[in-house]
C-alpha cells in the first residue's frame, strides 16, 4: 500500500505533536521538582535521561558503549548518595552490561569477528555449576540469596570475551587505558580534596542511615591519638575507594611504562595518576591501600627492568618510568604537608604508627596474621563447613535482599573472602576457587612472558599482577572479588591481555627512537638506501 502526500504529511504532524507534548510534560514536571525542591526525583529524572541516550549509543556502538558502562561504574555511588541509596541506580550498571552484552552480540551475528575463547573455562565452569547447585541448597533462607551470590560471581565474566574483541588496533588499547586512568585519577584528586575540606565535601547531609557507618569512619592512631577521618570520595563506603586506589596505582603504572615505550602521547597524565594515587591513599585514612601499593611498586619496578627489551633505548626508558613514579609520589607528598600539614598529619599517624614493625600502638601482626586467621578458622567453626549454606547467603549486598524479604539477615558471615566462600559453598567451593584462579593467573602468565621484550610488557604484567592481587591476595582480608568495580575491571582486563599478543603481531606502534633514527640516516649516507 502507497502512502499518499496527505498521509504523510498527517503522520509528520502527529509525530510532532506527540513530541511537543512529551516536551511539555517533562518541562512541567521538572518545573514542579525544582519549586517543591524535590532534588532526588531531579537526579532520578535526569539519570534515567542518562541511561537512556547511553542505551541507544550502546546499541549503536557496544565498544564505546563498553567504555561509558565503566564510567558511569566509577561514579554510580556519587549519585547513590544524593538519592538516598535508591535500588535504581545501584542496578542501572547491570541494565547497561546487558545492553552491551546483547548489543555485541547482535553485532557478532552480522559481523564475522575472531571470538575469544577461555583457556580455563573448564575449571571455572566448575565453580560455575557448583555455584549454581548451591543456590538451591536447603538451609539458604531464599532462592534470591543464590541469585544475588550468581550475580556478583559471574556477570562480570563476559566482559573478558568483550574485551579481546575491543582490541582491534593498538590505537583502541591506549583510548582504553587513557580514559580509564583520567577518570581514575579525577576520583583520587576528588579524594585528596575531600581530606582537605572534610568529610562533608561529596557527603550529603541526608545520607541513608545504611551508608552512615560506611562512609563517616573516624579512627585515631594509638600513640599520639591523632584523627584520622577515613575519606571515600566518590564512592559509598571507604572499603571500596580504597581498593579502587590499589587497581588505579597497578593500571596506572601499567600504563606509564607501555606509553613511554611506545613513545605514545598521553604519558604525562599516568605521571600524575601515579602521584595522585599515591597521595590519595595516603590520605585515604586505610593502611590496605599503602601496603598493596608499596608492595605494588617494589614488584612492579623489579618486573618492568626485568621484562622490557632492552635494546635501542628501551631499557634506559623504562628505568626513566620508575624513576619517574617513585619522583613524583615524593614531589606530591612533600606539596601536601607543605600546604596543608593538618590534613595529612593524622592519617600519617594513624597508618605509620599501626602499621609499625614492632613499635608501639603495632597492629601489623593482628591485621595481617592474626585478625585474617581468626576470621578464617571461625568459617570452620560453622555446623555446615563441609557443604555450605548456600550462594550468596554471605555475600555482599545480602542487606539489600533481607530487606526485600523483609526478615533479619544471615547471621552466618565472616570477613574472610577464603572463609565467605567455605560458608557458602562448603570446603569443595574453596578448593575450585583455588583451581580456577590458579587457572587463569597460569595462563595469564603465558602470556605475559609471551609479550617479554616488546612495548606491551609493562601493562601486560600490570594486569596479571593485578589478578594476582584480586584473587590471591585481597580474599586473605575480605570478599575483594565481590566488589562489582574490582570485578567488573578484572574480566575486562583479562580479555585485552590475551588480545596483546595479536597487538604485538601488528606494525609496531611505537616511533623510531632516536639512536634508531640516526642509524638509518647513516646507512642511507653511506650506501644510499635503508638496510
Amino acid at each position: 500500500m502507497q502512502l499518499t502526500a496527505g498521509s504523510i504529511t498527517n503522520k509528520r504532524q502527529f509525530m510532532g505533536f506527540a513530541m511537543i507534548l512529551v516536551f511539555l510534560v517533562v518541562v512541567w514536571n521538572t518545573a514542579g521538582w525544582i519549586i517543591t525542591g524535590k532534588d532526588q526525583q531531579l537526579i532520578l529524572y535526569g539519570l534515567a535521561a542518562v541511561i537512556g541516550v547511553l542505551v541507544v549509543y550502546i546499541m549503536k556502538d557496544w565498544r564505546t558503549g563498553v567504555l561509558l558502562f565503566f564510567l558511569w561504574l566509577l561514579f554510580e555511588d556519587l549519585a547513590r548518595k544524593y538519592v538516598n541509596n535508591n535500588m535504581v541506580v545501584y542496578f542501572g550498571k547491570d541494565f547497561l552490561l546487558t545492553v552491551a552484552y546483547l548489543s555485541y552480540y547482535l553485532t557478532r551475528r552480522h559481523r564475522r569477528m575472531e571470538l575469544f575463547k577461555l583457556p580455563f573455562l573448564v575449571p571455572i565452569g566448575l565453580f560455575f555449576f557448583l555455584a549454581l547447585i548451591q543456590v538451591f541448597n536447603t538451609w539458604s533462607p531464599s532462592v534470591l540469596y543464590g541469585i544475588l551470590g550468581m550475580k556478583l560471581y559471574f556477570f562480570y565474566i563476559p566482559l573478558a570475551y568483550l574485551g579481546y574483541a575491543m582490541m582491534e588496533r593498538p590505537s583502541d588499547l591506549n583510548r582504553f587505558l587513557l580514559i580509564n586512568v583520567l577518570a581514575g585519577s579525577v576520583i583520587a584528586a576528588l579524594g585528596v580534596v575531600q581530606s582537605v575540606l572534610g568529610i562533608d565535601f561529596l557527603t550529603p547531609d541526608d545520607l541513608a542511615p545504611e551508608l552512615v557507618a560506611l562512609t563517616r569512619l573516624n579512627r585515631y592512631s594509638p600513640v599520639t591519638h591523632s584523627l584520622s577521618a577515613a575519606t571515600t570520595s566518590v564512592f559509598v563506603s571507604t572499603g571500596r575507594y580504597s581498593a579502587f586506589l590499589v587497581l588505579l596505582w597497578i593500571l596506572t603504572l601499567g600504563t606509564m611504562g607501555y606509553l613511554l615505550l611506545c613513545r605514545e602521547k598521553g604519558a604525562i597524565y599516568c605521571v600524575v595518576g601515579v602521584g595522585l594515587a599515591t597521595l590519595a591513599a595516603i590520605n585515604s585514612g586505610t593502611r590496605t591501600p599503602v601496603v598493596f601499593i608499596g608492595a605494588s611498586a617494589l614488584i612492579m619496578a623489579s618486573a618492568f627492568i626485568w621484562g622490557v627489551p632492552w635494546g635501542f633505548g628501551y631499557g634506559t626508558r623504562m628505568l626513566k618510568t620508575v624513576r619517574r613514579a617513585f619522583l613524583v609520589s615524593a614531589v606530591g607528598l612533600l606539596i601536601m604537608t607543605t600546604y596543608f600539614p593538618e590534613a595529612i598529619s593524622g592519617h600519617w599517624a594513624f597508618v605509620s604508627e599501626t602499621l609499625s614493625f614492632g613499635g608501639q600502638g603495632s597492629e601489623l601482626q593482628g591485621r595481617a596474621v592474626d585478625y585474617p586467621m581468626e576470621n578464617l578458622l571461625k568459617a570452620f567453626q560453622h555446623e555446615r563447613w563441609l557443604i555450605g549454606y548456600g550462594t550468596g547467603t554471605n555475600s555482599l549486598g545480602l542487606q539489600y535482599v533481607s530487606r526485600l524479604l523483609d526478615q533479619p539477615p544471615v547471621n552466618i558471615g565472616v570477613e574472610s573472602g577464603y572463609g565467605m566462600l567455605v560458608v557458602e559453598m562448603g570446603i569443595l567451593g574453596l578448593v575450585l576457587w583455588f583451581v580456577w584462579s590458579g587457572a587463569v593467573l597460569f595462563y595469564a602468565w603465558k602470556t605475559v612472558r609471551q609479550l617479554r621484550d616488546t612495548v606491551y610488557f609493562p601493562i601486560a604484567f600490570a594486569i596479571w599482577w593485578y589478578a594476582f592481587v584480586l584473587l590471591v591476595l585481597l580474599p586473605y582480608l575480605t570478599a575483594s572479588y565481590q566488589n562489582f568495580v574490582m570485578c567488573a575491571y578484572l574480566w575486562i582486563l583479562i580479555g585485552i591481555l590475551f588480545r596483546m599478543p595479536k597487538l604485538a603481531e601488528m606494525s609496531n606502534p611505537a616511533p623510531a627512537t632516536n639512536r634508531v633514527v640516526a642509524m638509518e640516516s647513516w646507512q642511507v649516507a653511506t650506501s644510499g638506501r635503508r638496510v
